[in-house]
């Protein structure tokens, strides 16, 4: 690993070093805590001795840094039946965009840090990767299918603009002619409209917004370092305007937190252009439900309880579970209202029309040295 690079202080956009927080939060940042990854043989644990006067301070002073990865290869495969794709890219690990109920967070586990406050301020960047998709791609037995890129971690996360490791990807998708899945929670995809709306044209692009809640001040505290919804739905608008398969997806949603949103972000998203649709119920995986509790306790102490009440509904009387077919879109009762829900929205709002798979045949096989690639 390289040096680190510090990317910004623990400040949230239009905040002062004097403003105060609740007990146990950080701004700026989702977690509260930054307990030890579960393979850690020893284990860290806060202890207050009453001398910590200065506790407001000592919060606004974690900062953000990046270390380069230096991975041999760069697409991960899965062979998961409740994700419709069998291969993905993650251009960095960790996510500063903060979001407390991530499920990617348990994998810096395997890092030796943190899935709490080290998942979203301990980052590392893969500045290599294009040139390793290239290598890849350009290897005699590759079979072309849909690469996804935000399935782990944001692509468009903050570190973005200075690495534009998603935009070099897209340049040698767009120049092997390979399709394209995106996910995100930024309007930063904005940016690399260029790329996708040349991609769409000829069937290889597809984009999909990440919506969690319409409320500002819970996305505030939920998902801090992610745009507001109101900056998504707009890029949702400019995608579409530009001729790019956009929709949106409702996820995760929370039962007696956001779950009552589900109509509202459709709604918004289809008034954009949005022409499809999803949802993922939240998944408690590992480290991230005691993460999530610690934040109800923190930021929503007079929901929490009804909070996971209504996860353990859908959740067989658990907070989690991993199997597939219930995964993410729970059992039960609550689990059947929200589907039919959200189906019935969907058809109203004209957002359950199907694309045409994304099209492999037009791939072309890259040189391995980056080299124009042959007109024969």
């Amino acid at each position: 690993m390289s040096p680190t690079h510090q990317t910004g202080r623990d400040l949230a956009p239009g905040s002062t070093s004097n403003t105060r927080t609740k007990p146990g939060a950080r701004r700026g940042r989702g977690a509260v805590s930054n307990a030890s990854g579960r393979f850690e043989v020893q284990v860290r644990q806060p202890f207050d001795d009453g001398w910590n006067e200065s506790a407001d301070d000592a919060t606004q002073h974690l900062v953000t840094t990046v270390q380069i990865d230096r991975s041999r290869s760069v697409i991960s495969t899965n062979a998961s039946p409740d994700i419709p794709f069998d291969r993905s890219i993650n251009p960095y690990r960790g996510c500063e965009h903060g979001c407390v109920y991530c499920y990617a967070r348990p994998t810096h586990a395997w890092l030796g840090l943190s899935p709490g406050l080290d998942f979203e301020s301990r980052l590392f960047a893969k500045p290599d990767a294009a040139e390793q998709l290239r290598r890849e791609l350009a290897r005699p037995g590759y079979v072309c299918r849909a690469i996804a890129l935000g399935t782990n971690t944001d692509p468009y996360q903050p570190i973005e603009r200075r690495y534009e490791i998603t935009r070099r990807i897209l340049e040698v998708l767009n120049d092997c002619n390979h399709p394209v899945t995106i996910v995100t929670k930024s309007n930063l995809v904005v940016r690399d409209r260029d790329i996708l709306s040349a991609m769409a044209a000829r069937g290889l692009a597809r984009v999909a917004v990440s919506i969690t809640t319409l409320d500002r001040s819970l996305a505030r505290h939920m998902e801090p370092r992610a745009p507001t919804p109101g900056r998504r739905l707009d890029a949702v608008g400019q995608l579409s305007a530009a001729g790019i398969p956009t929709g949106v997806m409702v996820a995760p949603v929370i039962p007696a937190l956001t779950d009552h949103e589900s109509e509202s972000i459709l709604s918004a998203a289809a008034d954009r252009g949005a022409s499809f649709a999803g949802y993922v119920m939240l998944r408690l995986p590992l480290e991230i439900a005691d993460l999530f509790r610690e934040w109800l306790d923190t930021h929503e102490p007079g929901r929490a309880g009804r909070v996971l009440s209504g996860i353990r509904a859908l959740r067989g009387g658990r907070l989690n579970t991993s199997a597939f077919g219930r995964r993410m879109r729970g059992e039960g009762q609550e689990a059947d209202l929200l589907a039919r829900r959200f189906a019935l929205a969907c058809g109203r709002l004209g957002l359950s029309r199907r694309h045409e798979p994304l099209d492999c045949t037009q791939f072309e096989r890259p040189a391995a040295d980056g080299r124009q690639m042959s007109l024969l």
